[in-house]
């Protein structure tokens, strides 16, 4: 039992390890040696846990988000039934505080956030099992913020351009707080960025037009 104990406490100290080391250099700077030092493990237990690099990539890369949406669930313990514009703001908000978390988990988001700026083969798997239903998740509240005759392809241009608003505030955050350097990014500032963007979004919804109307 304490060989099992031991060779589990090694497999999530290089998971940990990696995770930080990937979150700041991204998967193609980053080495095999850099992770086991930072683990304090043998240069050889990444092939024995994982296999190889890419493969330890991408199981960081499905830990990291799991637990995100594990801490920041994006329906906040709001039901199905709660009012769209509240599973919106949900959203919204827990997309937010994972892309900006602080502390020991920080690296969760620094990485996802990485890899969608410089994408591996590990990021269609992590598509199809845990970024796709949170899309059609988010599609679904804006169908049901729009009118009947919104489009489908409307309806999902729209659902883009809230998640471009939410990653918007982390990619360009050195050219934000350079134009506004009173812009901070605490807690409360996340609080308040989520009412902007929901306020923000809600209206855009409510008055779009289909593009027959347009004309």
């Amino acid at each position: 039992m304490p060989e099992l104990t031991s060779s589990a406490d090694t497999r999530q100290r290089l998971l940990e390890a990696a995770g930080e080391v990937f979150a700041e250099q991204g998967f193609r700077s980053t080495t095999v040696r850099e992770i086991c030092q930072r683990a304090k493990a043998n240069i050889a237990a990444v092939n024995y846990h994982f296999g190889d690099k890419e493969r330890l990539y991408a199981e960081v890369l499905r830990y990291a988000h799991r637990c995100a949406m594990e801490k920041y669930p994006p329906e906040q313990g709001l039901a199905d039934t709660a009012p769209a514009a509240e599973r919106l703001e949900a959203f919204i908000r827990s997309f937010l505080l994972r892309i900006f978390d602080v502390g020991s988990l920080a690296w969760h988001g620094k990485l996802i956030a990485h890899e969608m700026i410089e994408p591996t083969q590990a990021l269609d798997a992590l598509v199809e099992t845990d970024i796709r239903p949170r899309a059609v998740q988010l599609t679904a509240i804006v169908r049901a913020l729009v009118r009947p005759e919104v489009s489908e392809a409307q309806v999902y241009l729209c659902a883009m351009s809230i998640v471009g608003q939410c990653m918007f505030y982390h990619h360009a955050r050195p050219l934000i707080t350079r134009l506004n350097p009173a812009q901070r990014f605490t807690p409360a500032d996340v609080e308040a960025l989520a009412q902007h963007i929901t306020q923000f979004s809600l209206s855009a919804l409510r008055h779009l037009a289909t593009p027959e109307e347009d004309v």
